[in-house]
């Protein structure tokens, strides 16, 4: 075979080498962008293991049940006014702080007069280590609208319709002056995918502004660096809450609404 020739053919197997190379890295990126985690039951979707120091100390985790609460009380009231963090585990709730009056045991929560309080019948309300616990009170839901993903519940809704009144304060009222209802467009990284739209209002019904910023969402630079849906789906930004709480991300058209099957 002359020279010539061999040298193109090695070129040109050289090349596909690479072409081939580059589209399976792609794969494998494009195959984790929307590699989403499982999603339990529904009357699971929402529920948390407490655990930060439970079985440390011979203890079974707390269990917490979002969608019980949810419906007396808005995000706001124990993520801003009782101080929980907003990732599970990152708070150093102790029983003794509870008892004092302090996170799940604030006067008009779990102080013995509102909600059962931190007495030793009540011990295995929380510390069950069962993320199922209570379920049986789940089908008390079903007046509410409905959707595909999460626990089924599209809570959104349900609180726009007055189907649900749930408390936005305790003590510390939100500021009057605060209106936001400025929606955002949030450009997608892949080609054929569409915006992502985020209503603050929406959120705003939900949560106080300082859950989301500056902690989670960056604002004082005006800009959040490193912002994808990879990291979202590791439990970053948006993955804080619409993983394990709030509808997840496998419903794609609430957020990019002129999403279709053919670019998913």
């Amino acid at each position: 075979m002359p020279y010539k020739t061999r040298s193109v053919i090695s070129r040109v197997i050289t090349l596909t080498g690479l072409i081939a190379l580059v589209l399976f890295s792609w794969l494998l990126e494009v195959h984790g962008y929307w590699d989403f985690p499982p999603v339990p039951p529904l009357e699971e979707f929402g529920n948390l293991l407490i655990n930060r120091i439970s079985e440390k100390n011979g203890i079974k985790a707390v269990t917490f049940s979002h969608w019980i609460h949810r419906q007396k009380h808005t995000c706001r009231v124990c993520h801003f006014e009782l101080e929980f963090n907003m990732k599970v585990n990152t708070t150093e709730i102790t029983e003794s702080a509870n008892s004092s009056g302090k996170f799940c045991g604030t006067s008009g929560c779990h102080d013995g007069r509102i909600a059962f309080g931190h007495d030793k019948p009540n011990c295995e309300k929380c510390h069950n280590g069962n993320r199922g616990y209570g379920k049986e009170k789940f089908s008390t839901l079903s007046g509410l609208p409905k959707t595909g993903f999460g626990n089924g519940i599209n809570w959104v809704k349900a609180l726009k319709k007055g189907l649900i009144a749930p408390a936005h304060y305790l003590t510390i009222k939100p500021s009057e002056d605060i209106s936001y209802e400025t929606t955002l467009l949030l450009e997608a990284e892949w080609e054929k995918i569409p915006p992502a739209i985020f209503p603050h209002r929406a959120h705003t019904q939900w949560l106080d502004c300082n859950n989301c910023h500056p902690d989670i969402f960056n604002i004082k630079k005006k800009t959040t660096k490193h912002f994808s849906m990879s990291l979202n789906l590791k439990g970053e930004f948006c993955g804080v809450c619409h993983l394990s709480v709030a509808f997840p991300m496998n419903e794609c058209k609430r957020c990019h609404v002129d999403i279709t099957k053919e670019t998913k």
